[in-house]
């Protein structure tokens, strides 16, 4: 069985669990939010999100 998790998603839970477990502070998820918008609106956007893809498509099948 095999399923798909949005990147956003991912990260969203991941910042969420650190701000929950006090690691991250309020003022700090602001900045990394709004670091991760920007960039998004940059040229890099394209190839963070080929590395991304490329991870994503190897960790499959890299366990079987």
């Amino acid at each position: 069985m095999s399923f798909s998790i949005s990147a956003l998603l991912l990260f969203g839970l991941l910042l969420a669990m650190l701000i929950r477990s006090k690691s991250v502070g309020i003022g700090s998820a602001v900045v990394a939010v709004l670091f991760g918008y920007y960039l998004s609106r940059t040229g890099a956007s394209a190839p963070i999100d080929q590395v991304i893809s490329a991870i994503g498509n190897a960790v499959p099948k890299f366990g079987k």
